[in-house]
Protein backbone atom coordinates (compact mmCIF):
# COMPACT_ATOMS: atom_id res chain seq x y z
CA UNK A 1 0.00 0.00 0.00
CA UNK A 2 1.25 3.47 -0.87
CA UNK A 3 1.77 6.22 1.68
CA UNK A 4 -0.50 9.25 1.54
CA UNK A 5 -1.27 12.10 3.89
CA UNK A 6 -4.13 11.86 6.34
CA UNK A 7 -6.00 14.47 4.30
CA UNK A 8 -5.65 12.50 1.08
CA UNK A 9 -6.72 9.28 2.76
CA UNK A 10 -9.76 11.02 4.26
CA UNK A 11 -10.83 12.44 0.89
CA UNK A 12 -10.48 8.99 -0.67
CA UNK A 13 -12.70 7.59 2.09
CA UNK A 14 -15.30 10.34 1.71
CA UNK A 15 -15.42 9.71 -2.04
CA UNK A 16 -15.98 6.01 -1.41
CA UNK A 17 -18.89 6.92 0.87
CA UNK A 18 -20.58 8.82 -1.96
CA UNK A 19 -19.90 12.33 -0.65
CA UNK A 20 -20.24 14.76 -3.55
CA UNK A 21 -20.38 18.10 -1.74
CA UNK A 22 -18.77 19.48 1.39
CA UNK A 23 -19.96 22.82 2.77
CA UNK A 24 -17.75 24.99 4.91
CA UNK A 25 -15.20 27.71 5.47
CA UNK A 26 -11.43 27.73 5.30
CA UNK A 27 -8.92 28.19 8.09
CA UNK A 28 -5.31 27.41 8.80
CA UNK A 29 -6.29 24.12 10.45
CA UNK A 30 -8.16 22.67 7.47
CA UNK A 31 -6.47 23.95 4.29
CA UNK A 32 -4.49 20.71 3.92
CA UNK A 33 -7.81 18.91 3.67
CA UNK A 34 -9.14 21.59 1.31
CA UNK A 35 -6.15 21.05 -0.96
CA UNK A 36 -6.89 17.34 -1.10
CA UNK A 37 -10.58 18.02 -1.78
CA UNK A 38 -9.60 20.35 -4.62
CA UNK A 39 -7.78 17.45 -6.31
CA UNK A 40 -10.81 15.15 -6.02
CA UNK A 41 -14.28 14.89 -7.53
CA UNK A 42 -15.85 16.31 -4.37
CA UNK A 43 -17.11 19.89 -4.68
CA UNK A 44 -16.31 22.28 -1.85
CA UNK A 45 -19.15 24.77 -1.36
CA UNK A 46 -17.55 27.77 0.31
CA UNK A 47 -19.67 29.85 2.67
CA UNK A 48 -19.00 33.27 4.16
CA UNK A 49 -20.10 32.19 7.62
CA UNK A 50 -20.00 28.84 9.37
CA UNK A 51 -23.66 28.90 10.41
CA UNK A 52 -24.57 29.43 6.76
CA UNK A 53 -22.45 26.42 5.83
CA UNK A 54 -24.03 24.21 8.49
CA UNK A 55 -27.61 25.13 7.54
CA UNK A 56 -26.82 24.62 3.84
CA UNK A 57 -25.39 21.17 4.57
CA UNK A 58 -28.52 20.47 6.63
CA UNK A 59 -30.79 21.52 3.75
CA UNK A 60 -28.82 19.33 1.35
CA UNK A 61 -29.25 16.37 3.70
CA UNK A 62 -33.00 16.92 4.11
CA UNK A 63 -33.48 17.13 0.35
CA UNK A 64 -31.36 14.11 -0.57
CA UNK A 65 -31.70 11.83 2.45
CA UNK A 66 -27.91 11.47 2.44
CA UNK A 67 -25.62 12.85 5.16
CA UNK A 68 -24.60 16.46 4.82
CA UNK A 69 -20.95 17.26 5.45
CA UNK A 70 -19.66 20.57 6.84
CA UNK A 71 -15.97 21.47 7.21
CA UNK A 72 -15.00 23.88 9.98
CA UNK A 73 -11.97 25.66 11.37
CA UNK A 74 -10.70 25.59 14.94
CA UNK A 75 -12.21 27.62 17.81
CA UNK A 76 -14.42 30.48 16.60
CA UNK A 77 -15.04 28.69 13.30
CA UNK A 78 -16.56 25.58 14.77
CA UNK A 79 -18.32 27.64 17.45
CA UNK A 80 -20.01 29.78 14.77
CA UNK A 81 -21.50 26.57 13.39
CA UNK A 82 -22.99 25.42 16.70
CA UNK A 83 -26.50 26.69 15.93
CA UNK A 84 -26.57 25.07 12.51
CA UNK A 85 -25.25 21.71 13.68
CA UNK A 86 -27.58 21.72 16.69
CA UNK A 87 -30.56 22.47 14.44
CA UNK A 88 -29.79 19.37 12.38
CA UNK A 89 -29.25 17.33 15.54
CA UNK A 90 -32.58 18.32 17.06
CA UNK A 91 -34.43 17.49 13.83
CA UNK A 92 -32.73 14.08 13.41
CA UNK A 93 -30.94 15.11 10.21
CA UNK A 94 -27.75 13.17 9.32
CA UNK A 95 -24.90 15.67 9.40
CA UNK A 96 -21.16 15.08 9.73
CA UNK A 97 -19.19 18.07 11.01
CA UNK A 98 -15.44 17.85 10.46
CA UNK A 99 -13.44 20.41 12.41
CA UNK A 100 -9.76 21.16 12.19
CA UNK A 101 -8.08 21.65 15.55
CA UNK A 102 -4.81 22.86 17.04
CA UNK A 103 -1.73 20.66 16.53
CA UNK A 104 -1.99 17.53 18.65
CA UNK A 105 1.38 18.14 20.33
CA UNK A 106 0.42 21.66 21.52
CA UNK A 107 -2.75 20.72 23.40
CA UNK A 108 -3.17 22.62 26.65
CA UNK A 109 -0.54 25.24 25.88
CA UNK A 110 -3.19 27.62 24.49
CA UNK A 111 -1.87 27.97 20.96
CA UNK A 112 -3.68 30.28 18.56
CA UNK A 113 -7.49 29.87 18.84
CA UNK A 114 -7.46 26.86 21.15
CA UNK A 115 -10.67 26.58 23.18
CA UNK A 116 -9.41 25.42 26.56
CA UNK A 117 -9.50 27.77 29.54
CA UNK A 118 -10.66 25.96 32.64
CA UNK A 119 -11.44 22.27 32.31
CA UNK A 120 -8.54 21.01 30.17
CA UNK A 121 -11.12 19.81 27.66
CA UNK A 122 -10.75 19.90 23.90
CA UNK A 123 -13.21 21.73 21.65
CA UNK A 124 -15.36 18.62 21.14
CA UNK A 125 -16.85 19.40 24.57
CA UNK A 126 -18.74 22.30 22.97
CA UNK A 127 -20.67 19.90 20.72
CA UNK A 128 -21.19 16.95 23.04
CA UNK A 129 -24.54 18.12 24.52
CA UNK A 130 -26.33 17.81 21.16
CA UNK A 131 -24.41 15.56 18.73
CA UNK A 132 -24.92 11.81 18.76
CA UNK A 133 -21.18 11.32 19.22
CA UNK A 134 -18.02 13.40 19.05
CA UNK A 135 -14.67 11.89 18.10
CA UNK A 136 -11.34 13.57 18.82
CA UNK A 137 -8.68 11.96 16.68
CA UNK A 138 -5.36 11.47 18.50
CA UNK A 139 -3.49 9.44 15.88
CA UNK A 140 -3.63 9.52 12.10
CA UNK A 141 -4.00 5.74 12.21
CA UNK A 142 -7.39 6.20 13.90
CA UNK A 143 -8.78 8.69 11.37
CA UNK A 144 -10.24 6.10 8.93
CA UNK A 145 -11.93 4.12 11.69
CA UNK A 146 -13.36 7.21 13.38
CA UNK A 147 -14.59 8.53 10.02
CA UNK A 148 -16.42 5.27 9.35
CA UNK A 149 -17.97 5.39 12.82
CA UNK A 150 -19.01 9.02 12.28
CA UNK A 151 -20.89 8.32 9.05
CA UNK A 152 -22.45 5.15 10.41
CA UNK A 153 -23.60 6.88 13.59
CA UNK A 154 -25.01 9.89 11.72
CA UNK A 155 -27.13 7.73 9.43
CA UNK A 156 -28.09 4.67 11.47
CA UNK A 157 -31.07 4.21 13.82
CA UNK A 158 -32.31 7.71 14.65
CA UNK A 159 -30.23 9.93 12.33
CA UNK A 160 -28.45 12.95 13.73
CA UNK A 161 -25.37 15.14 13.77
CA UNK A 162 -21.88 13.99 14.74
CA UNK A 163 -18.52 15.70 15.12
CA UNK A 164 -15.16 14.48 13.83
CA UNK A 165 -12.45 16.68 15.36
CA UNK A 166 -9.01 16.40 13.72
CA UNK A 167 -5.83 18.13 14.93
CA UNK A 168 -4.35 19.88 11.92
CA UNK A 169 -1.05 18.03 11.95
CA UNK A 170 -2.83 14.72 11.35
CA UNK A 171 -3.97 15.97 7.96
CA UNK A 172 -0.30 16.20 6.94
CA UNK A 173 1.06 13.08 8.62
CA UNK A 174 1.68 9.97 6.49
CA UNK A 175 -1.27 7.60 6.41
CA UNK A 176 -1.84 4.28 4.75
CA UNK A 177 -4.24 4.46 1.86
CA UNK A 178 -7.08 2.00 1.68
CA UNK A 179 -10.77 1.60 2.22
CA UNK A 180 -12.67 1.39 5.48
CA UNK A 181 -16.15 0.47 4.19
CA UNK A 182 -19.42 1.24 5.86
CA UNK A 183 -21.59 -1.71 6.95
CA UNK A 184 -23.59 -3.17 4.07
CA UNK A 185 -26.95 -4.93 3.85
CA UNK A 186 -27.99 -3.70 7.28
CA UNK A 187 -31.51 -4.73 8.26
CA UNK A 188 -33.93 -2.26 9.79
CA UNK A 189 -35.65 -3.21 13.04
CA UNK A 190 -39.29 -4.01 12.62
CA UNK A 191 -42.26 -5.37 14.52
CA UNK A 192 -42.72 -9.02 15.28
CA UNK A 193 -45.72 -10.63 13.61
CA UNK A 194 -47.41 -10.93 16.99
CA UNK A 195 -46.87 -7.27 17.86
CA UNK A 196 -48.01 -6.09 14.43
CA UNK A 197 -51.23 -8.08 14.76
CA UNK A 198 -51.71 -6.90 18.36
CA UNK A 199 -51.46 -3.25 17.30
CA UNK A 200 -53.63 -3.77 14.22
CA UNK A 201 -56.27 -5.53 16.34
CA UNK A 202 -56.29 -2.61 18.79
CA UNK A 203 -56.84 -0.16 15.93
CA UNK A 204 -59.67 -2.29 14.58
CA UNK A 205 -61.35 -2.48 17.97
CA UNK A 206 -61.15 1.25 18.68
CA UNK A 207 -64.19 3.45 18.13
CA UNK A 208 -62.32 6.72 17.58
CA UNK A 209 -58.75 5.82 16.57
CA UNK A 210 -56.24 8.42 15.39
CA UNK A 211 -52.84 8.12 13.69
CA UNK A 212 -50.29 10.78 14.57
CA UNK A 213 -47.17 11.20 12.42
CA UNK A 214 -43.91 12.87 13.35
CA UNK A 215 -41.06 14.21 11.28
CA UNK A 216 -39.35 10.82 10.98
CA UNK A 217 -41.40 9.91 7.91
CA UNK A 218 -41.53 11.29 4.40
CA UNK A 219 -44.08 10.30 1.76
CA UNK A 220 -44.74 6.91 3.37
CA UNK A 221 -47.27 5.12 1.16
CA UNK A 222 -47.89 2.23 3.57
CA UNK A 223 -49.05 4.59 6.29
CA UNK A 224 -51.44 6.25 3.87
CA UNK A 225 -52.76 2.86 2.80
CA UNK A 226 -53.11 1.79 6.45
CA UNK A 227 -55.17 4.89 7.25
CA UNK A 228 -57.31 4.33 4.17
CA UNK A 229 -57.85 0.62 4.85
CA UNK A 230 -58.97 1.23 8.43
CA UNK A 231 -60.57 4.62 7.73
CA UNK A 232 -58.55 6.34 10.46
CA UNK A 233 -57.96 10.13 10.54
CA UNK A 234 -54.35 11.32 10.50
CA UNK A 235 -52.74 14.24 12.29
CA UNK A 236 -49.12 15.29 11.83
CA UNK A 237 -46.41 17.37 13.45
CA UNK A 238 -45.11 20.54 11.83
CA UNK A 239 -42.13 18.81 10.19
CA UNK A 240 -44.37 16.03 8.85
CA UNK A 241 -46.51 18.33 6.71
CA UNK A 242 -46.58 16.73 3.27
CA UNK A 243 -46.25 13.13 4.47
CA UNK A 244 -49.85 12.72 3.31
CA UNK A 245 -51.23 15.03 0.61
CA UNK A 246 -52.88 18.11 2.09
CA UNK A 247 -56.07 17.31 0.21
CA UNK A 248 -56.33 13.74 1.51
CA UNK A 249 -59.84 13.15 2.94
CA UNK A 250 -58.44 11.59 6.14
CA UNK A 251 -55.87 14.30 6.87
CA UNK A 252 -56.74 16.45 9.87
CA UNK A 253 -53.54 18.50 9.88
CA UNK A 254 -51.53 19.99 12.68
CA UNK A 255 -52.43 19.72 16.39
CA UNK A 256 -51.16 21.88 19.23
CA UNK A 257 -51.08 25.60 19.76
CA UNK A 258 -50.47 26.33 16.06
CA UNK A 259 -52.81 23.61 14.89
CA UNK A 260 -56.46 23.73 13.97
CA UNK A 261 -59.37 23.59 16.39
CA UNK A 262 -60.77 20.59 14.53
CA UNK A 263 -57.51 18.63 14.87
CA UNK A 264 -57.23 19.44 18.56
CA UNK A 265 -60.77 18.22 19.10
CA UNK A 266 -59.91 14.88 17.50
CA UNK A 267 -56.80 14.51 19.66
CA UNK A 268 -58.84 15.04 22.82
CA UNK A 269 -61.63 12.65 21.85
CA UNK A 270 -59.62 9.78 20.38
CA UNK A 271 -59.87 6.55 22.35
CA UNK A 272 -56.69 5.12 20.78
CA UNK A 273 -53.74 6.96 19.25
CA UNK A 274 -51.06 5.32 17.12
CA UNK A 275 -48.07 7.69 17.25
CA UNK A 276 -45.21 7.02 14.84
CA UNK A 277 -41.81 8.76 14.78
CA UNK A 278 -42.78 11.56 17.15
CA UNK A 279 -41.87 12.62 20.66
CA UNK A 280 -45.01 14.75 21.22
CA UNK A 281 -43.15 18.05 21.25
CA UNK A 282 -44.54 20.92 23.28
CA UNK A 283 -45.76 22.84 20.24
CA UNK A 284 -47.82 19.88 19.02
CA UNK A 285 -49.21 19.11 22.48
CA UNK A 286 -50.33 22.54 23.73
CA UNK A 287 -47.63 22.43 26.43
CA UNK A 288 -48.95 18.95 27.33
CA UNK A 289 -52.16 20.48 28.69
CA UNK A 290 -54.95 17.91 28.34
CA UNK A 291 -57.60 20.63 28.30
CA UNK A 292 -56.46 21.56 24.81
CA UNK A 293 -54.62 18.69 23.08
CA UNK A 294 -54.11 14.94 23.78
CA UNK A 295 -55.63 13.20 26.79
CA UNK A 296 -53.62 10.21 28.01
CA UNK A 297 -55.52 8.75 29.80
CA UNK A 298 -58.37 8.21 29.05
CA UNK A 299 -56.97 7.91 25.51
CA UNK A 300 -54.68 4.93 25.06
CA UNK A 301 -51.33 5.37 23.36
CA UNK A 302 -49.38 3.06 21.07
CA UNK A 303 -46.00 4.59 20.27
CA UNK A 304 -43.54 3.41 17.63
CA UNK A 305 -40.11 5.02 17.37
CA UNK A 306 -36.61 4.04 16.31
CA UNK A 307 -35.23 5.69 19.45
CA UNK A 308 -36.18 3.87 22.67
CA UNK A 309 -35.58 7.06 24.66
CA UNK A 310 -38.66 8.63 23.03
CA UNK A 311 -41.05 5.85 24.05
CA UNK A 312 -43.13 7.26 26.87
CA UNK A 313 -41.09 10.45 27.16
CA UNK A 314 -44.13 12.70 27.48
CA UNK A 315 -47.17 10.41 27.83
CA UNK A 316 -47.88 6.98 29.34
CA UNK A 317 -47.73 4.22 26.74
CA UNK A 318 -49.85 1.10 26.53
CA UNK A 319 -47.79 -0.49 23.78
CA UNK A 320 -44.31 0.78 22.95
CA UNK A 321 -42.35 -0.58 20.00
CA UNK A 322 -38.79 0.27 18.98
CA UNK A 323 -38.85 -0.07 15.20
CA UNK A 324 -38.12 1.65 11.92
CA UNK A 325 -41.22 3.68 11.14
CA UNK A 326 -41.50 2.82 7.45
CA UNK A 327 -41.01 -0.89 8.03
CA UNK A 328 -43.47 -0.89 10.94
CA UNK A 329 -46.07 0.85 8.76
CA UNK A 330 -45.73 -1.84 6.09
CA UNK A 331 -46.06 -4.60 8.69
CA UNK A 332 -49.12 -2.97 10.28
CA UNK A 333 -50.77 -2.68 6.88
CA UNK A 334 -50.16 -6.36 6.18
CA UNK A 335 -51.53 -7.31 9.60
CA UNK A 336 -54.62 -5.14 9.19
CA UNK A 337 -55.36 -6.69 5.79
CA UNK A 338 -55.02 -10.18 7.25
CA UNK A 339 -57.32 -9.39 10.18
CA UNK A 340 -59.90 -7.49 8.12
CA UNK A 341 -59.44 -7.90 4.38
CA UNK A 342 -62.49 -5.82 3.56
CA UNK A 343 -61.27 -2.85 5.59
CA UNK A 344 -63.34 -0.45 7.68
CA UNK A 345 -65.69 2.41 6.91
CA UNK A 346 -66.77 5.12 9.35
CA UNK A 347 -69.98 6.92 8.46
CA UNK A 348 -69.43 10.55 7.56
CA UNK A 349 -65.83 10.69 8.82
CA UNK A 350 -64.18 11.73 5.59
CA UNK A 351 -66.92 14.21 4.79
CA UNK A 352 -66.49 15.92 8.17
CA UNK A 353 -62.71 16.13 7.76
CA UNK A 354 -62.96 17.47 4.22
CA UNK A 355 -65.49 20.06 5.33
CA UNK A 356 -63.25 21.24 8.17
CA UNK A 357 -60.14 21.40 5.96
CA UNK A 358 -62.05 23.15 3.19
CA UNK A 359 -63.26 25.77 5.64
CA UNK A 360 -59.75 26.23 7.10
CA UNK A 361 -58.21 26.90 3.71
CA UNK A 362 -61.21 28.89 2.46
CA UNK A 363 -61.16 31.21 5.47
CA UNK A 364 -57.45 31.85 4.93
CA UNK A 365 -58.03 32.44 1.21
CA UNK A 366 -60.76 34.92 2.04
CA UNK A 367 -58.43 36.86 4.33
CA UNK A 368 -55.85 36.65 1.56
CA UNK A 369 -58.08 38.53 -0.86
CA UNK A 370 -57.44 41.76 1.00
CA UNK A 371 -55.71 44.51 -0.98
CA UNK A 372 -54.62 46.15 2.24
CA UNK A 373 -51.04 47.37 2.01
CA UNK A 374 -48.65 46.49 3.55
CA UNK A 375 -49.96 43.05 2.70
CA UNK A 376 -51.63 40.74 5.16
CA UNK A 377 -49.65 37.52 5.66
CA UNK A 378 -52.49 35.40 4.26
CA UNK A 379 -52.37 37.47 1.06
CA UNK A 380 -48.64 36.77 0.74
CA UNK A 381 -49.17 33.04 1.23
CA UNK A 382 -52.07 33.02 -1.23
CA UNK A 383 -49.97 34.68 -3.93
CA UNK A 384 -47.07 32.31 -3.28
CA UNK A 385 -49.40 29.32 -3.60
CA UNK A 386 -50.95 30.65 -6.78
CA UNK A 387 -47.76 31.48 -8.66
CA UNK A 388 -45.34 28.68 -7.77
CA UNK A 389 -45.16 25.43 -9.72
CA UNK A 390 -46.72 22.45 -7.98
CA UNK A 391 -43.38 20.78 -7.24
CA UNK A 392 -41.76 23.86 -5.65
CA UNK A 393 -39.92 23.47 -2.35
CA UNK A 394 -40.73 25.89 0.45
CA UNK A 395 -37.94 26.32 3.00
CA UNK A 396 -39.12 28.39 5.92
CA UNK A 397 -37.67 30.17 8.88
CA UNK A 398 -39.68 31.00 12.02
CA UNK A 399 -42.79 33.09 12.49
CA UNK A 400 -45.68 33.60 10.10
CA UNK A 401 -43.72 32.08 7.23
CA UNK A 402 -43.56 28.73 9.07
CA UNK A 403 -46.73 28.61 11.13
CA UNK A 404 -48.92 30.20 8.49
CA UNK A 405 -47.83 27.60 5.94
CA UNK A 406 -48.55 24.84 8.44
CA UNK A 407 -52.06 26.14 9.07
CA UNK A 408 -53.40 27.61 5.88
CA UNK A 409 -51.17 26.71 2.92
CA UNK A 410 -52.51 23.73 0.95
CA UNK A 411 -49.26 22.06 -0.10
CA UNK A 412 -49.50 20.52 -3.59
CA UNK A 413 -48.97 16.77 -3.78
CA UNK A 414 -45.65 17.24 -5.57
CA UNK A 415 -44.44 20.04 -3.31
CA UNK A 416 -42.14 19.91 -0.33
CA UNK A 417 -42.13 21.82 2.97
CA UNK A 418 -38.85 22.04 4.93
CA UNK A 419 -38.73 23.81 8.27
CA UNK A 420 -36.64 23.82 11.46
CA UNK A 421 -38.61 21.92 14.07
CA UNK A 422 -36.92 21.25 17.39
CA UNK A 423 -34.76 24.37 17.55
CA UNK A 424 -37.06 26.64 15.52
CA UNK A 425 -33.93 28.41 14.34
CA UNK A 426 -34.09 31.94 12.98
CA UNK A 427 -31.76 32.11 9.99
CA UNK A 428 -32.30 28.49 8.94
CA UNK A 429 -34.40 29.31 5.88
CA UNK A 430 -32.07 31.44 3.73
CA UNK A 431 -29.06 29.15 4.15
CA UNK A 432 -30.86 25.79 4.11
CA UNK A 433 -32.55 26.78 0.85
CA UNK A 434 -29.11 26.93 -0.78
CA UNK A 435 -28.41 23.32 0.14
CA UNK A 436 -31.86 22.27 -1.04
CA UNK A 437 -31.32 24.01 -4.39
CA UNK A 438 -27.94 22.29 -4.84
CA UNK A 439 -29.68 18.97 -4.21
CA UNK A 440 -32.68 19.84 -6.43
CA UNK A 441 -31.26 21.97 -9.24
CA UNK A 442 -34.31 21.67 -11.49
CA UNK A 443 -36.96 22.59 -8.89
CA UNK A 444 -38.06 26.04 -7.81
CA UNK A 445 -36.83 26.62 -4.26
CA UNK A 446 -38.24 29.47 -2.20
CA UNK A 447 -36.81 30.65 1.10
CA UNK A 448 -39.97 31.96 2.77
CA UNK A 449 -38.55 34.07 5.58
CA UNK A 450 -39.07 37.08 7.80
CA UNK A 451 -36.88 40.16 7.86
CA UNK A 452 -35.31 38.91 11.09
CA UNK A 453 -34.36 35.61 9.47
CA UNK A 454 -32.98 37.31 6.38
CA UNK A 455 -30.93 39.67 8.55
CA UNK A 456 -29.53 36.68 10.42
CA UNK A 457 -28.23 35.09 7.21
CA UNK A 458 -27.19 37.88 4.85
CA UNK A 459 -24.23 35.68 3.92
CA UNK A 460 -26.64 33.48 1.98
CA UNK A 461 -27.11 36.15 -0.70
CA UNK A 462 -23.58 36.27 -2.16
CA UNK A 463 -23.36 32.49 -1.75
CA UNK A 464 -26.39 32.09 -4.04
CA UNK A 465 -24.68 34.22 -6.68
CA UNK A 466 -21.34 32.42 -6.37
CA UNK A 467 -22.97 29.01 -6.86
CA UNK A 468 -25.48 30.17 -9.48
CA UNK A 469 -28.40 28.99 -7.34
CA UNK A 470 -31.79 30.40 -8.42
CA UNK A 471 -33.21 30.50 -4.90
CA UNK A 472 -36.03 33.01 -4.42
CA UNK A 473 -35.60 34.74 -1.07
CA UNK A 474 -39.09 36.02 -0.24
CA UNK A 475 -38.88 38.37 2.75
CA UNK A 476 -42.13 38.83 4.69
CA UNK A 477 -41.02 42.17 6.07
CA UNK A 478 -42.87 43.51 9.12
CA UNK A 479 -39.83 45.42 10.43
CA UNK A 480 -39.83 43.43 13.66
CA UNK A 481 -39.28 40.08 15.26
CA UNK A 482 -42.98 39.93 14.63
CA UNK A 483 -44.16 36.86 16.53
CA UNK A 484 -42.39 37.92 19.71
CA UNK A 485 -43.38 41.55 19.26
CA UNK A 486 -47.00 40.46 19.06
CA UNK A 487 -46.66 38.36 22.22
CA UNK A 488 -45.10 41.23 24.10
CA UNK A 489 -47.63 43.76 22.87
CA UNK A 490 -50.49 41.46 23.81
CA UNK A 491 -49.34 40.91 27.38
CA UNK A 492 -47.16 43.90 28.21
CA UNK A 493 -48.56 46.65 26.00
CA UNK A 494 -45.65 47.29 23.63
CA UNK A 495 -43.12 45.63 21.37
CA UNK A 496 -40.14 47.24 23.09
CA UNK A 497 -36.91 45.48 22.16
CA UNK A 498 -38.67 43.50 19.43
CA UNK A 499 -39.41 46.15 16.79
CA UNK A 500 -36.78 47.63 14.49
CA UNK A 501 -36.70 51.44 14.57
CA UNK A 502 -34.43 54.31 13.65
CA UNK A 503 -33.09 56.77 16.28
CA UNK A 504 -36.34 58.75 16.09
CA UNK A 505 -38.46 55.68 16.81
CA UNK A 506 -39.76 55.28 13.26
CA UNK A 507 -40.10 51.72 11.89
CA UNK A 508 -36.96 50.75 10.03
CA UNK A 509 -35.91 48.06 7.62
CA UNK A 510 -33.02 47.61 5.22
CA UNK A 511 -33.96 47.63 1.56
CA UNK A 512 -33.50 43.90 1.06
CA UNK A 513 -34.21 44.09 -2.67
CA UNK A 514 -31.47 46.70 -3.10
CA UNK A 515 -29.17 44.60 -0.94
CA UNK A 516 -29.86 41.64 -3.19
CA UNK A 517 -29.06 43.69 -6.27
CA UNK A 518 -25.83 44.90 -4.66
CA UNK A 519 -24.83 41.24 -4.22
CA UNK A 520 -25.69 40.37 -7.83
CA UNK A 521 -29.18 38.93 -7.35
CA UNK A 522 -32.35 40.18 -8.95
CA UNK A 523 -34.15 42.46 -6.51
CA UNK A 524 -37.90 43.10 -6.49
CA UNK A 525 -39.54 45.83 -4.41
CA UNK A 526 -43.21 45.19 -3.71
CA UNK A 527 -44.84 48.62 -3.44
CA UNK A 528 -48.45 47.74 -4.30
CA UNK A 529 -50.70 44.71 -3.76
CA UNK A 530 -50.35 43.39 -7.31
CA UNK A 531 -46.55 43.60 -7.38
CA UNK A 532 -45.95 40.33 -5.55
CA UNK A 533 -47.66 38.16 -8.15
CA UNK A 534 -45.67 39.83 -10.94
CA UNK A 535 -42.39 39.47 -9.02
CA UNK A 536 -43.01 35.78 -8.34
CA UNK A 537 -43.90 35.05 -11.95
CA UNK A 538 -40.81 36.90 -13.18
CA UNK A 539 -38.45 35.26 -10.69
CA UNK A 540 -39.75 31.76 -11.49
CA UNK A 541 -39.37 32.42 -15.22
CA UNK A 542 -35.88 33.94 -15.05
CA UNK A 543 -34.34 31.19 -12.87
CA UNK A 544 -31.86 33.53 -11.24
CA UNK A 545 -31.10 34.19 -7.56
CA UNK A 546 -33.68 36.74 -6.44
CA UNK A 547 -34.84 38.74 -3.42
CA UNK A 548 -38.47 39.81 -3.15
CA UNK A 549 -39.01 42.36 -0.36
CA UNK A 550 -42.67 42.27 0.69
CA UNK A 551 -43.93 44.80 3.26
CA UNK A 552 -46.24 42.94 5.66
CA UNK A 553 -48.47 44.02 8.53
CA UNK A 554 -47.60 42.47 11.87
CA UNK A 555 -50.53 40.20 12.68
CA UNK A 556 -50.53 37.34 15.17
CA UNK A 557 -50.56 33.77 13.93
CA UNK A 558 -53.81 32.14 15.06
CA UNK A 559 -53.20 29.80 17.99
CA UNK A 560 -56.25 27.58 18.48
CA UNK A 561 -54.35 25.49 21.03
CA UNK A 562 -52.51 26.55 24.14
CA UNK A 563 -48.99 27.63 25.04
CA UNK A 564 -48.31 27.79 28.75
CA UNK A 565 -45.97 30.78 28.39
CA UNK A 566 -49.18 32.81 28.15
CA UNK A 567 -50.10 31.58 31.62
CA UNK A 568 -46.68 32.63 32.86
CA UNK A 569 -47.13 36.12 31.42
CA UNK A 570 -50.39 36.36 33.33
CA UNK A 571 -48.79 35.15 36.56
CA UNK A 572 -50.35 31.67 36.49
CA UNK A 573 -47.87 29.01 37.58
CA UNK A 574 -48.10 25.27 38.07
Amino acid sequence: MSERTGAEALVEQLTAYGVTKIFGTCGHTNIALLDAIGRSDIEFVIARHEQTAAHAADGFARATGRPGVVLLHVGPGMMNAVTGVATAAMDSVPLVAISGDIPSYLSGRHPHQEVNLHADADQTAIYRPFVKRAWHVHRVEDLPRFTERAFWTATSARPGAVLLNVPMDLFNRPARAGTFPLPRAVTRPGLSTADAERIAAALLAAERPLIYLGGGLRGEKHLQELAEHLDIPVAHSLMAKGTLPDDHPLLLGLPGFWGSAETNAYTRDADLVLAIATRFAETDASSWDSEHTWRFPPSRLIQIDIDPAEIGRNYPVEIGAVADAARAAEQLLDAARRLRPEGTSRDGLRERIVAARTKLFADSAERGRSDRFPLRPERILADVRAHLPGDAVLVTDVGWNKNGVAQCYPLPAGGRFITPGGASTMGFGPAAALGVQLAEPDRVVVALIGDGGMSAQLAALPMAVERGLPVIFLVMNNRAHGTISDLQAGFFGSGYGCDFTDPDGNPYSPDFAALGRACGLDGYDVTAPGDLAVALQTAVRRRRPAVIDVPMVNEPVPTPGHWNIKDIYQGVFE
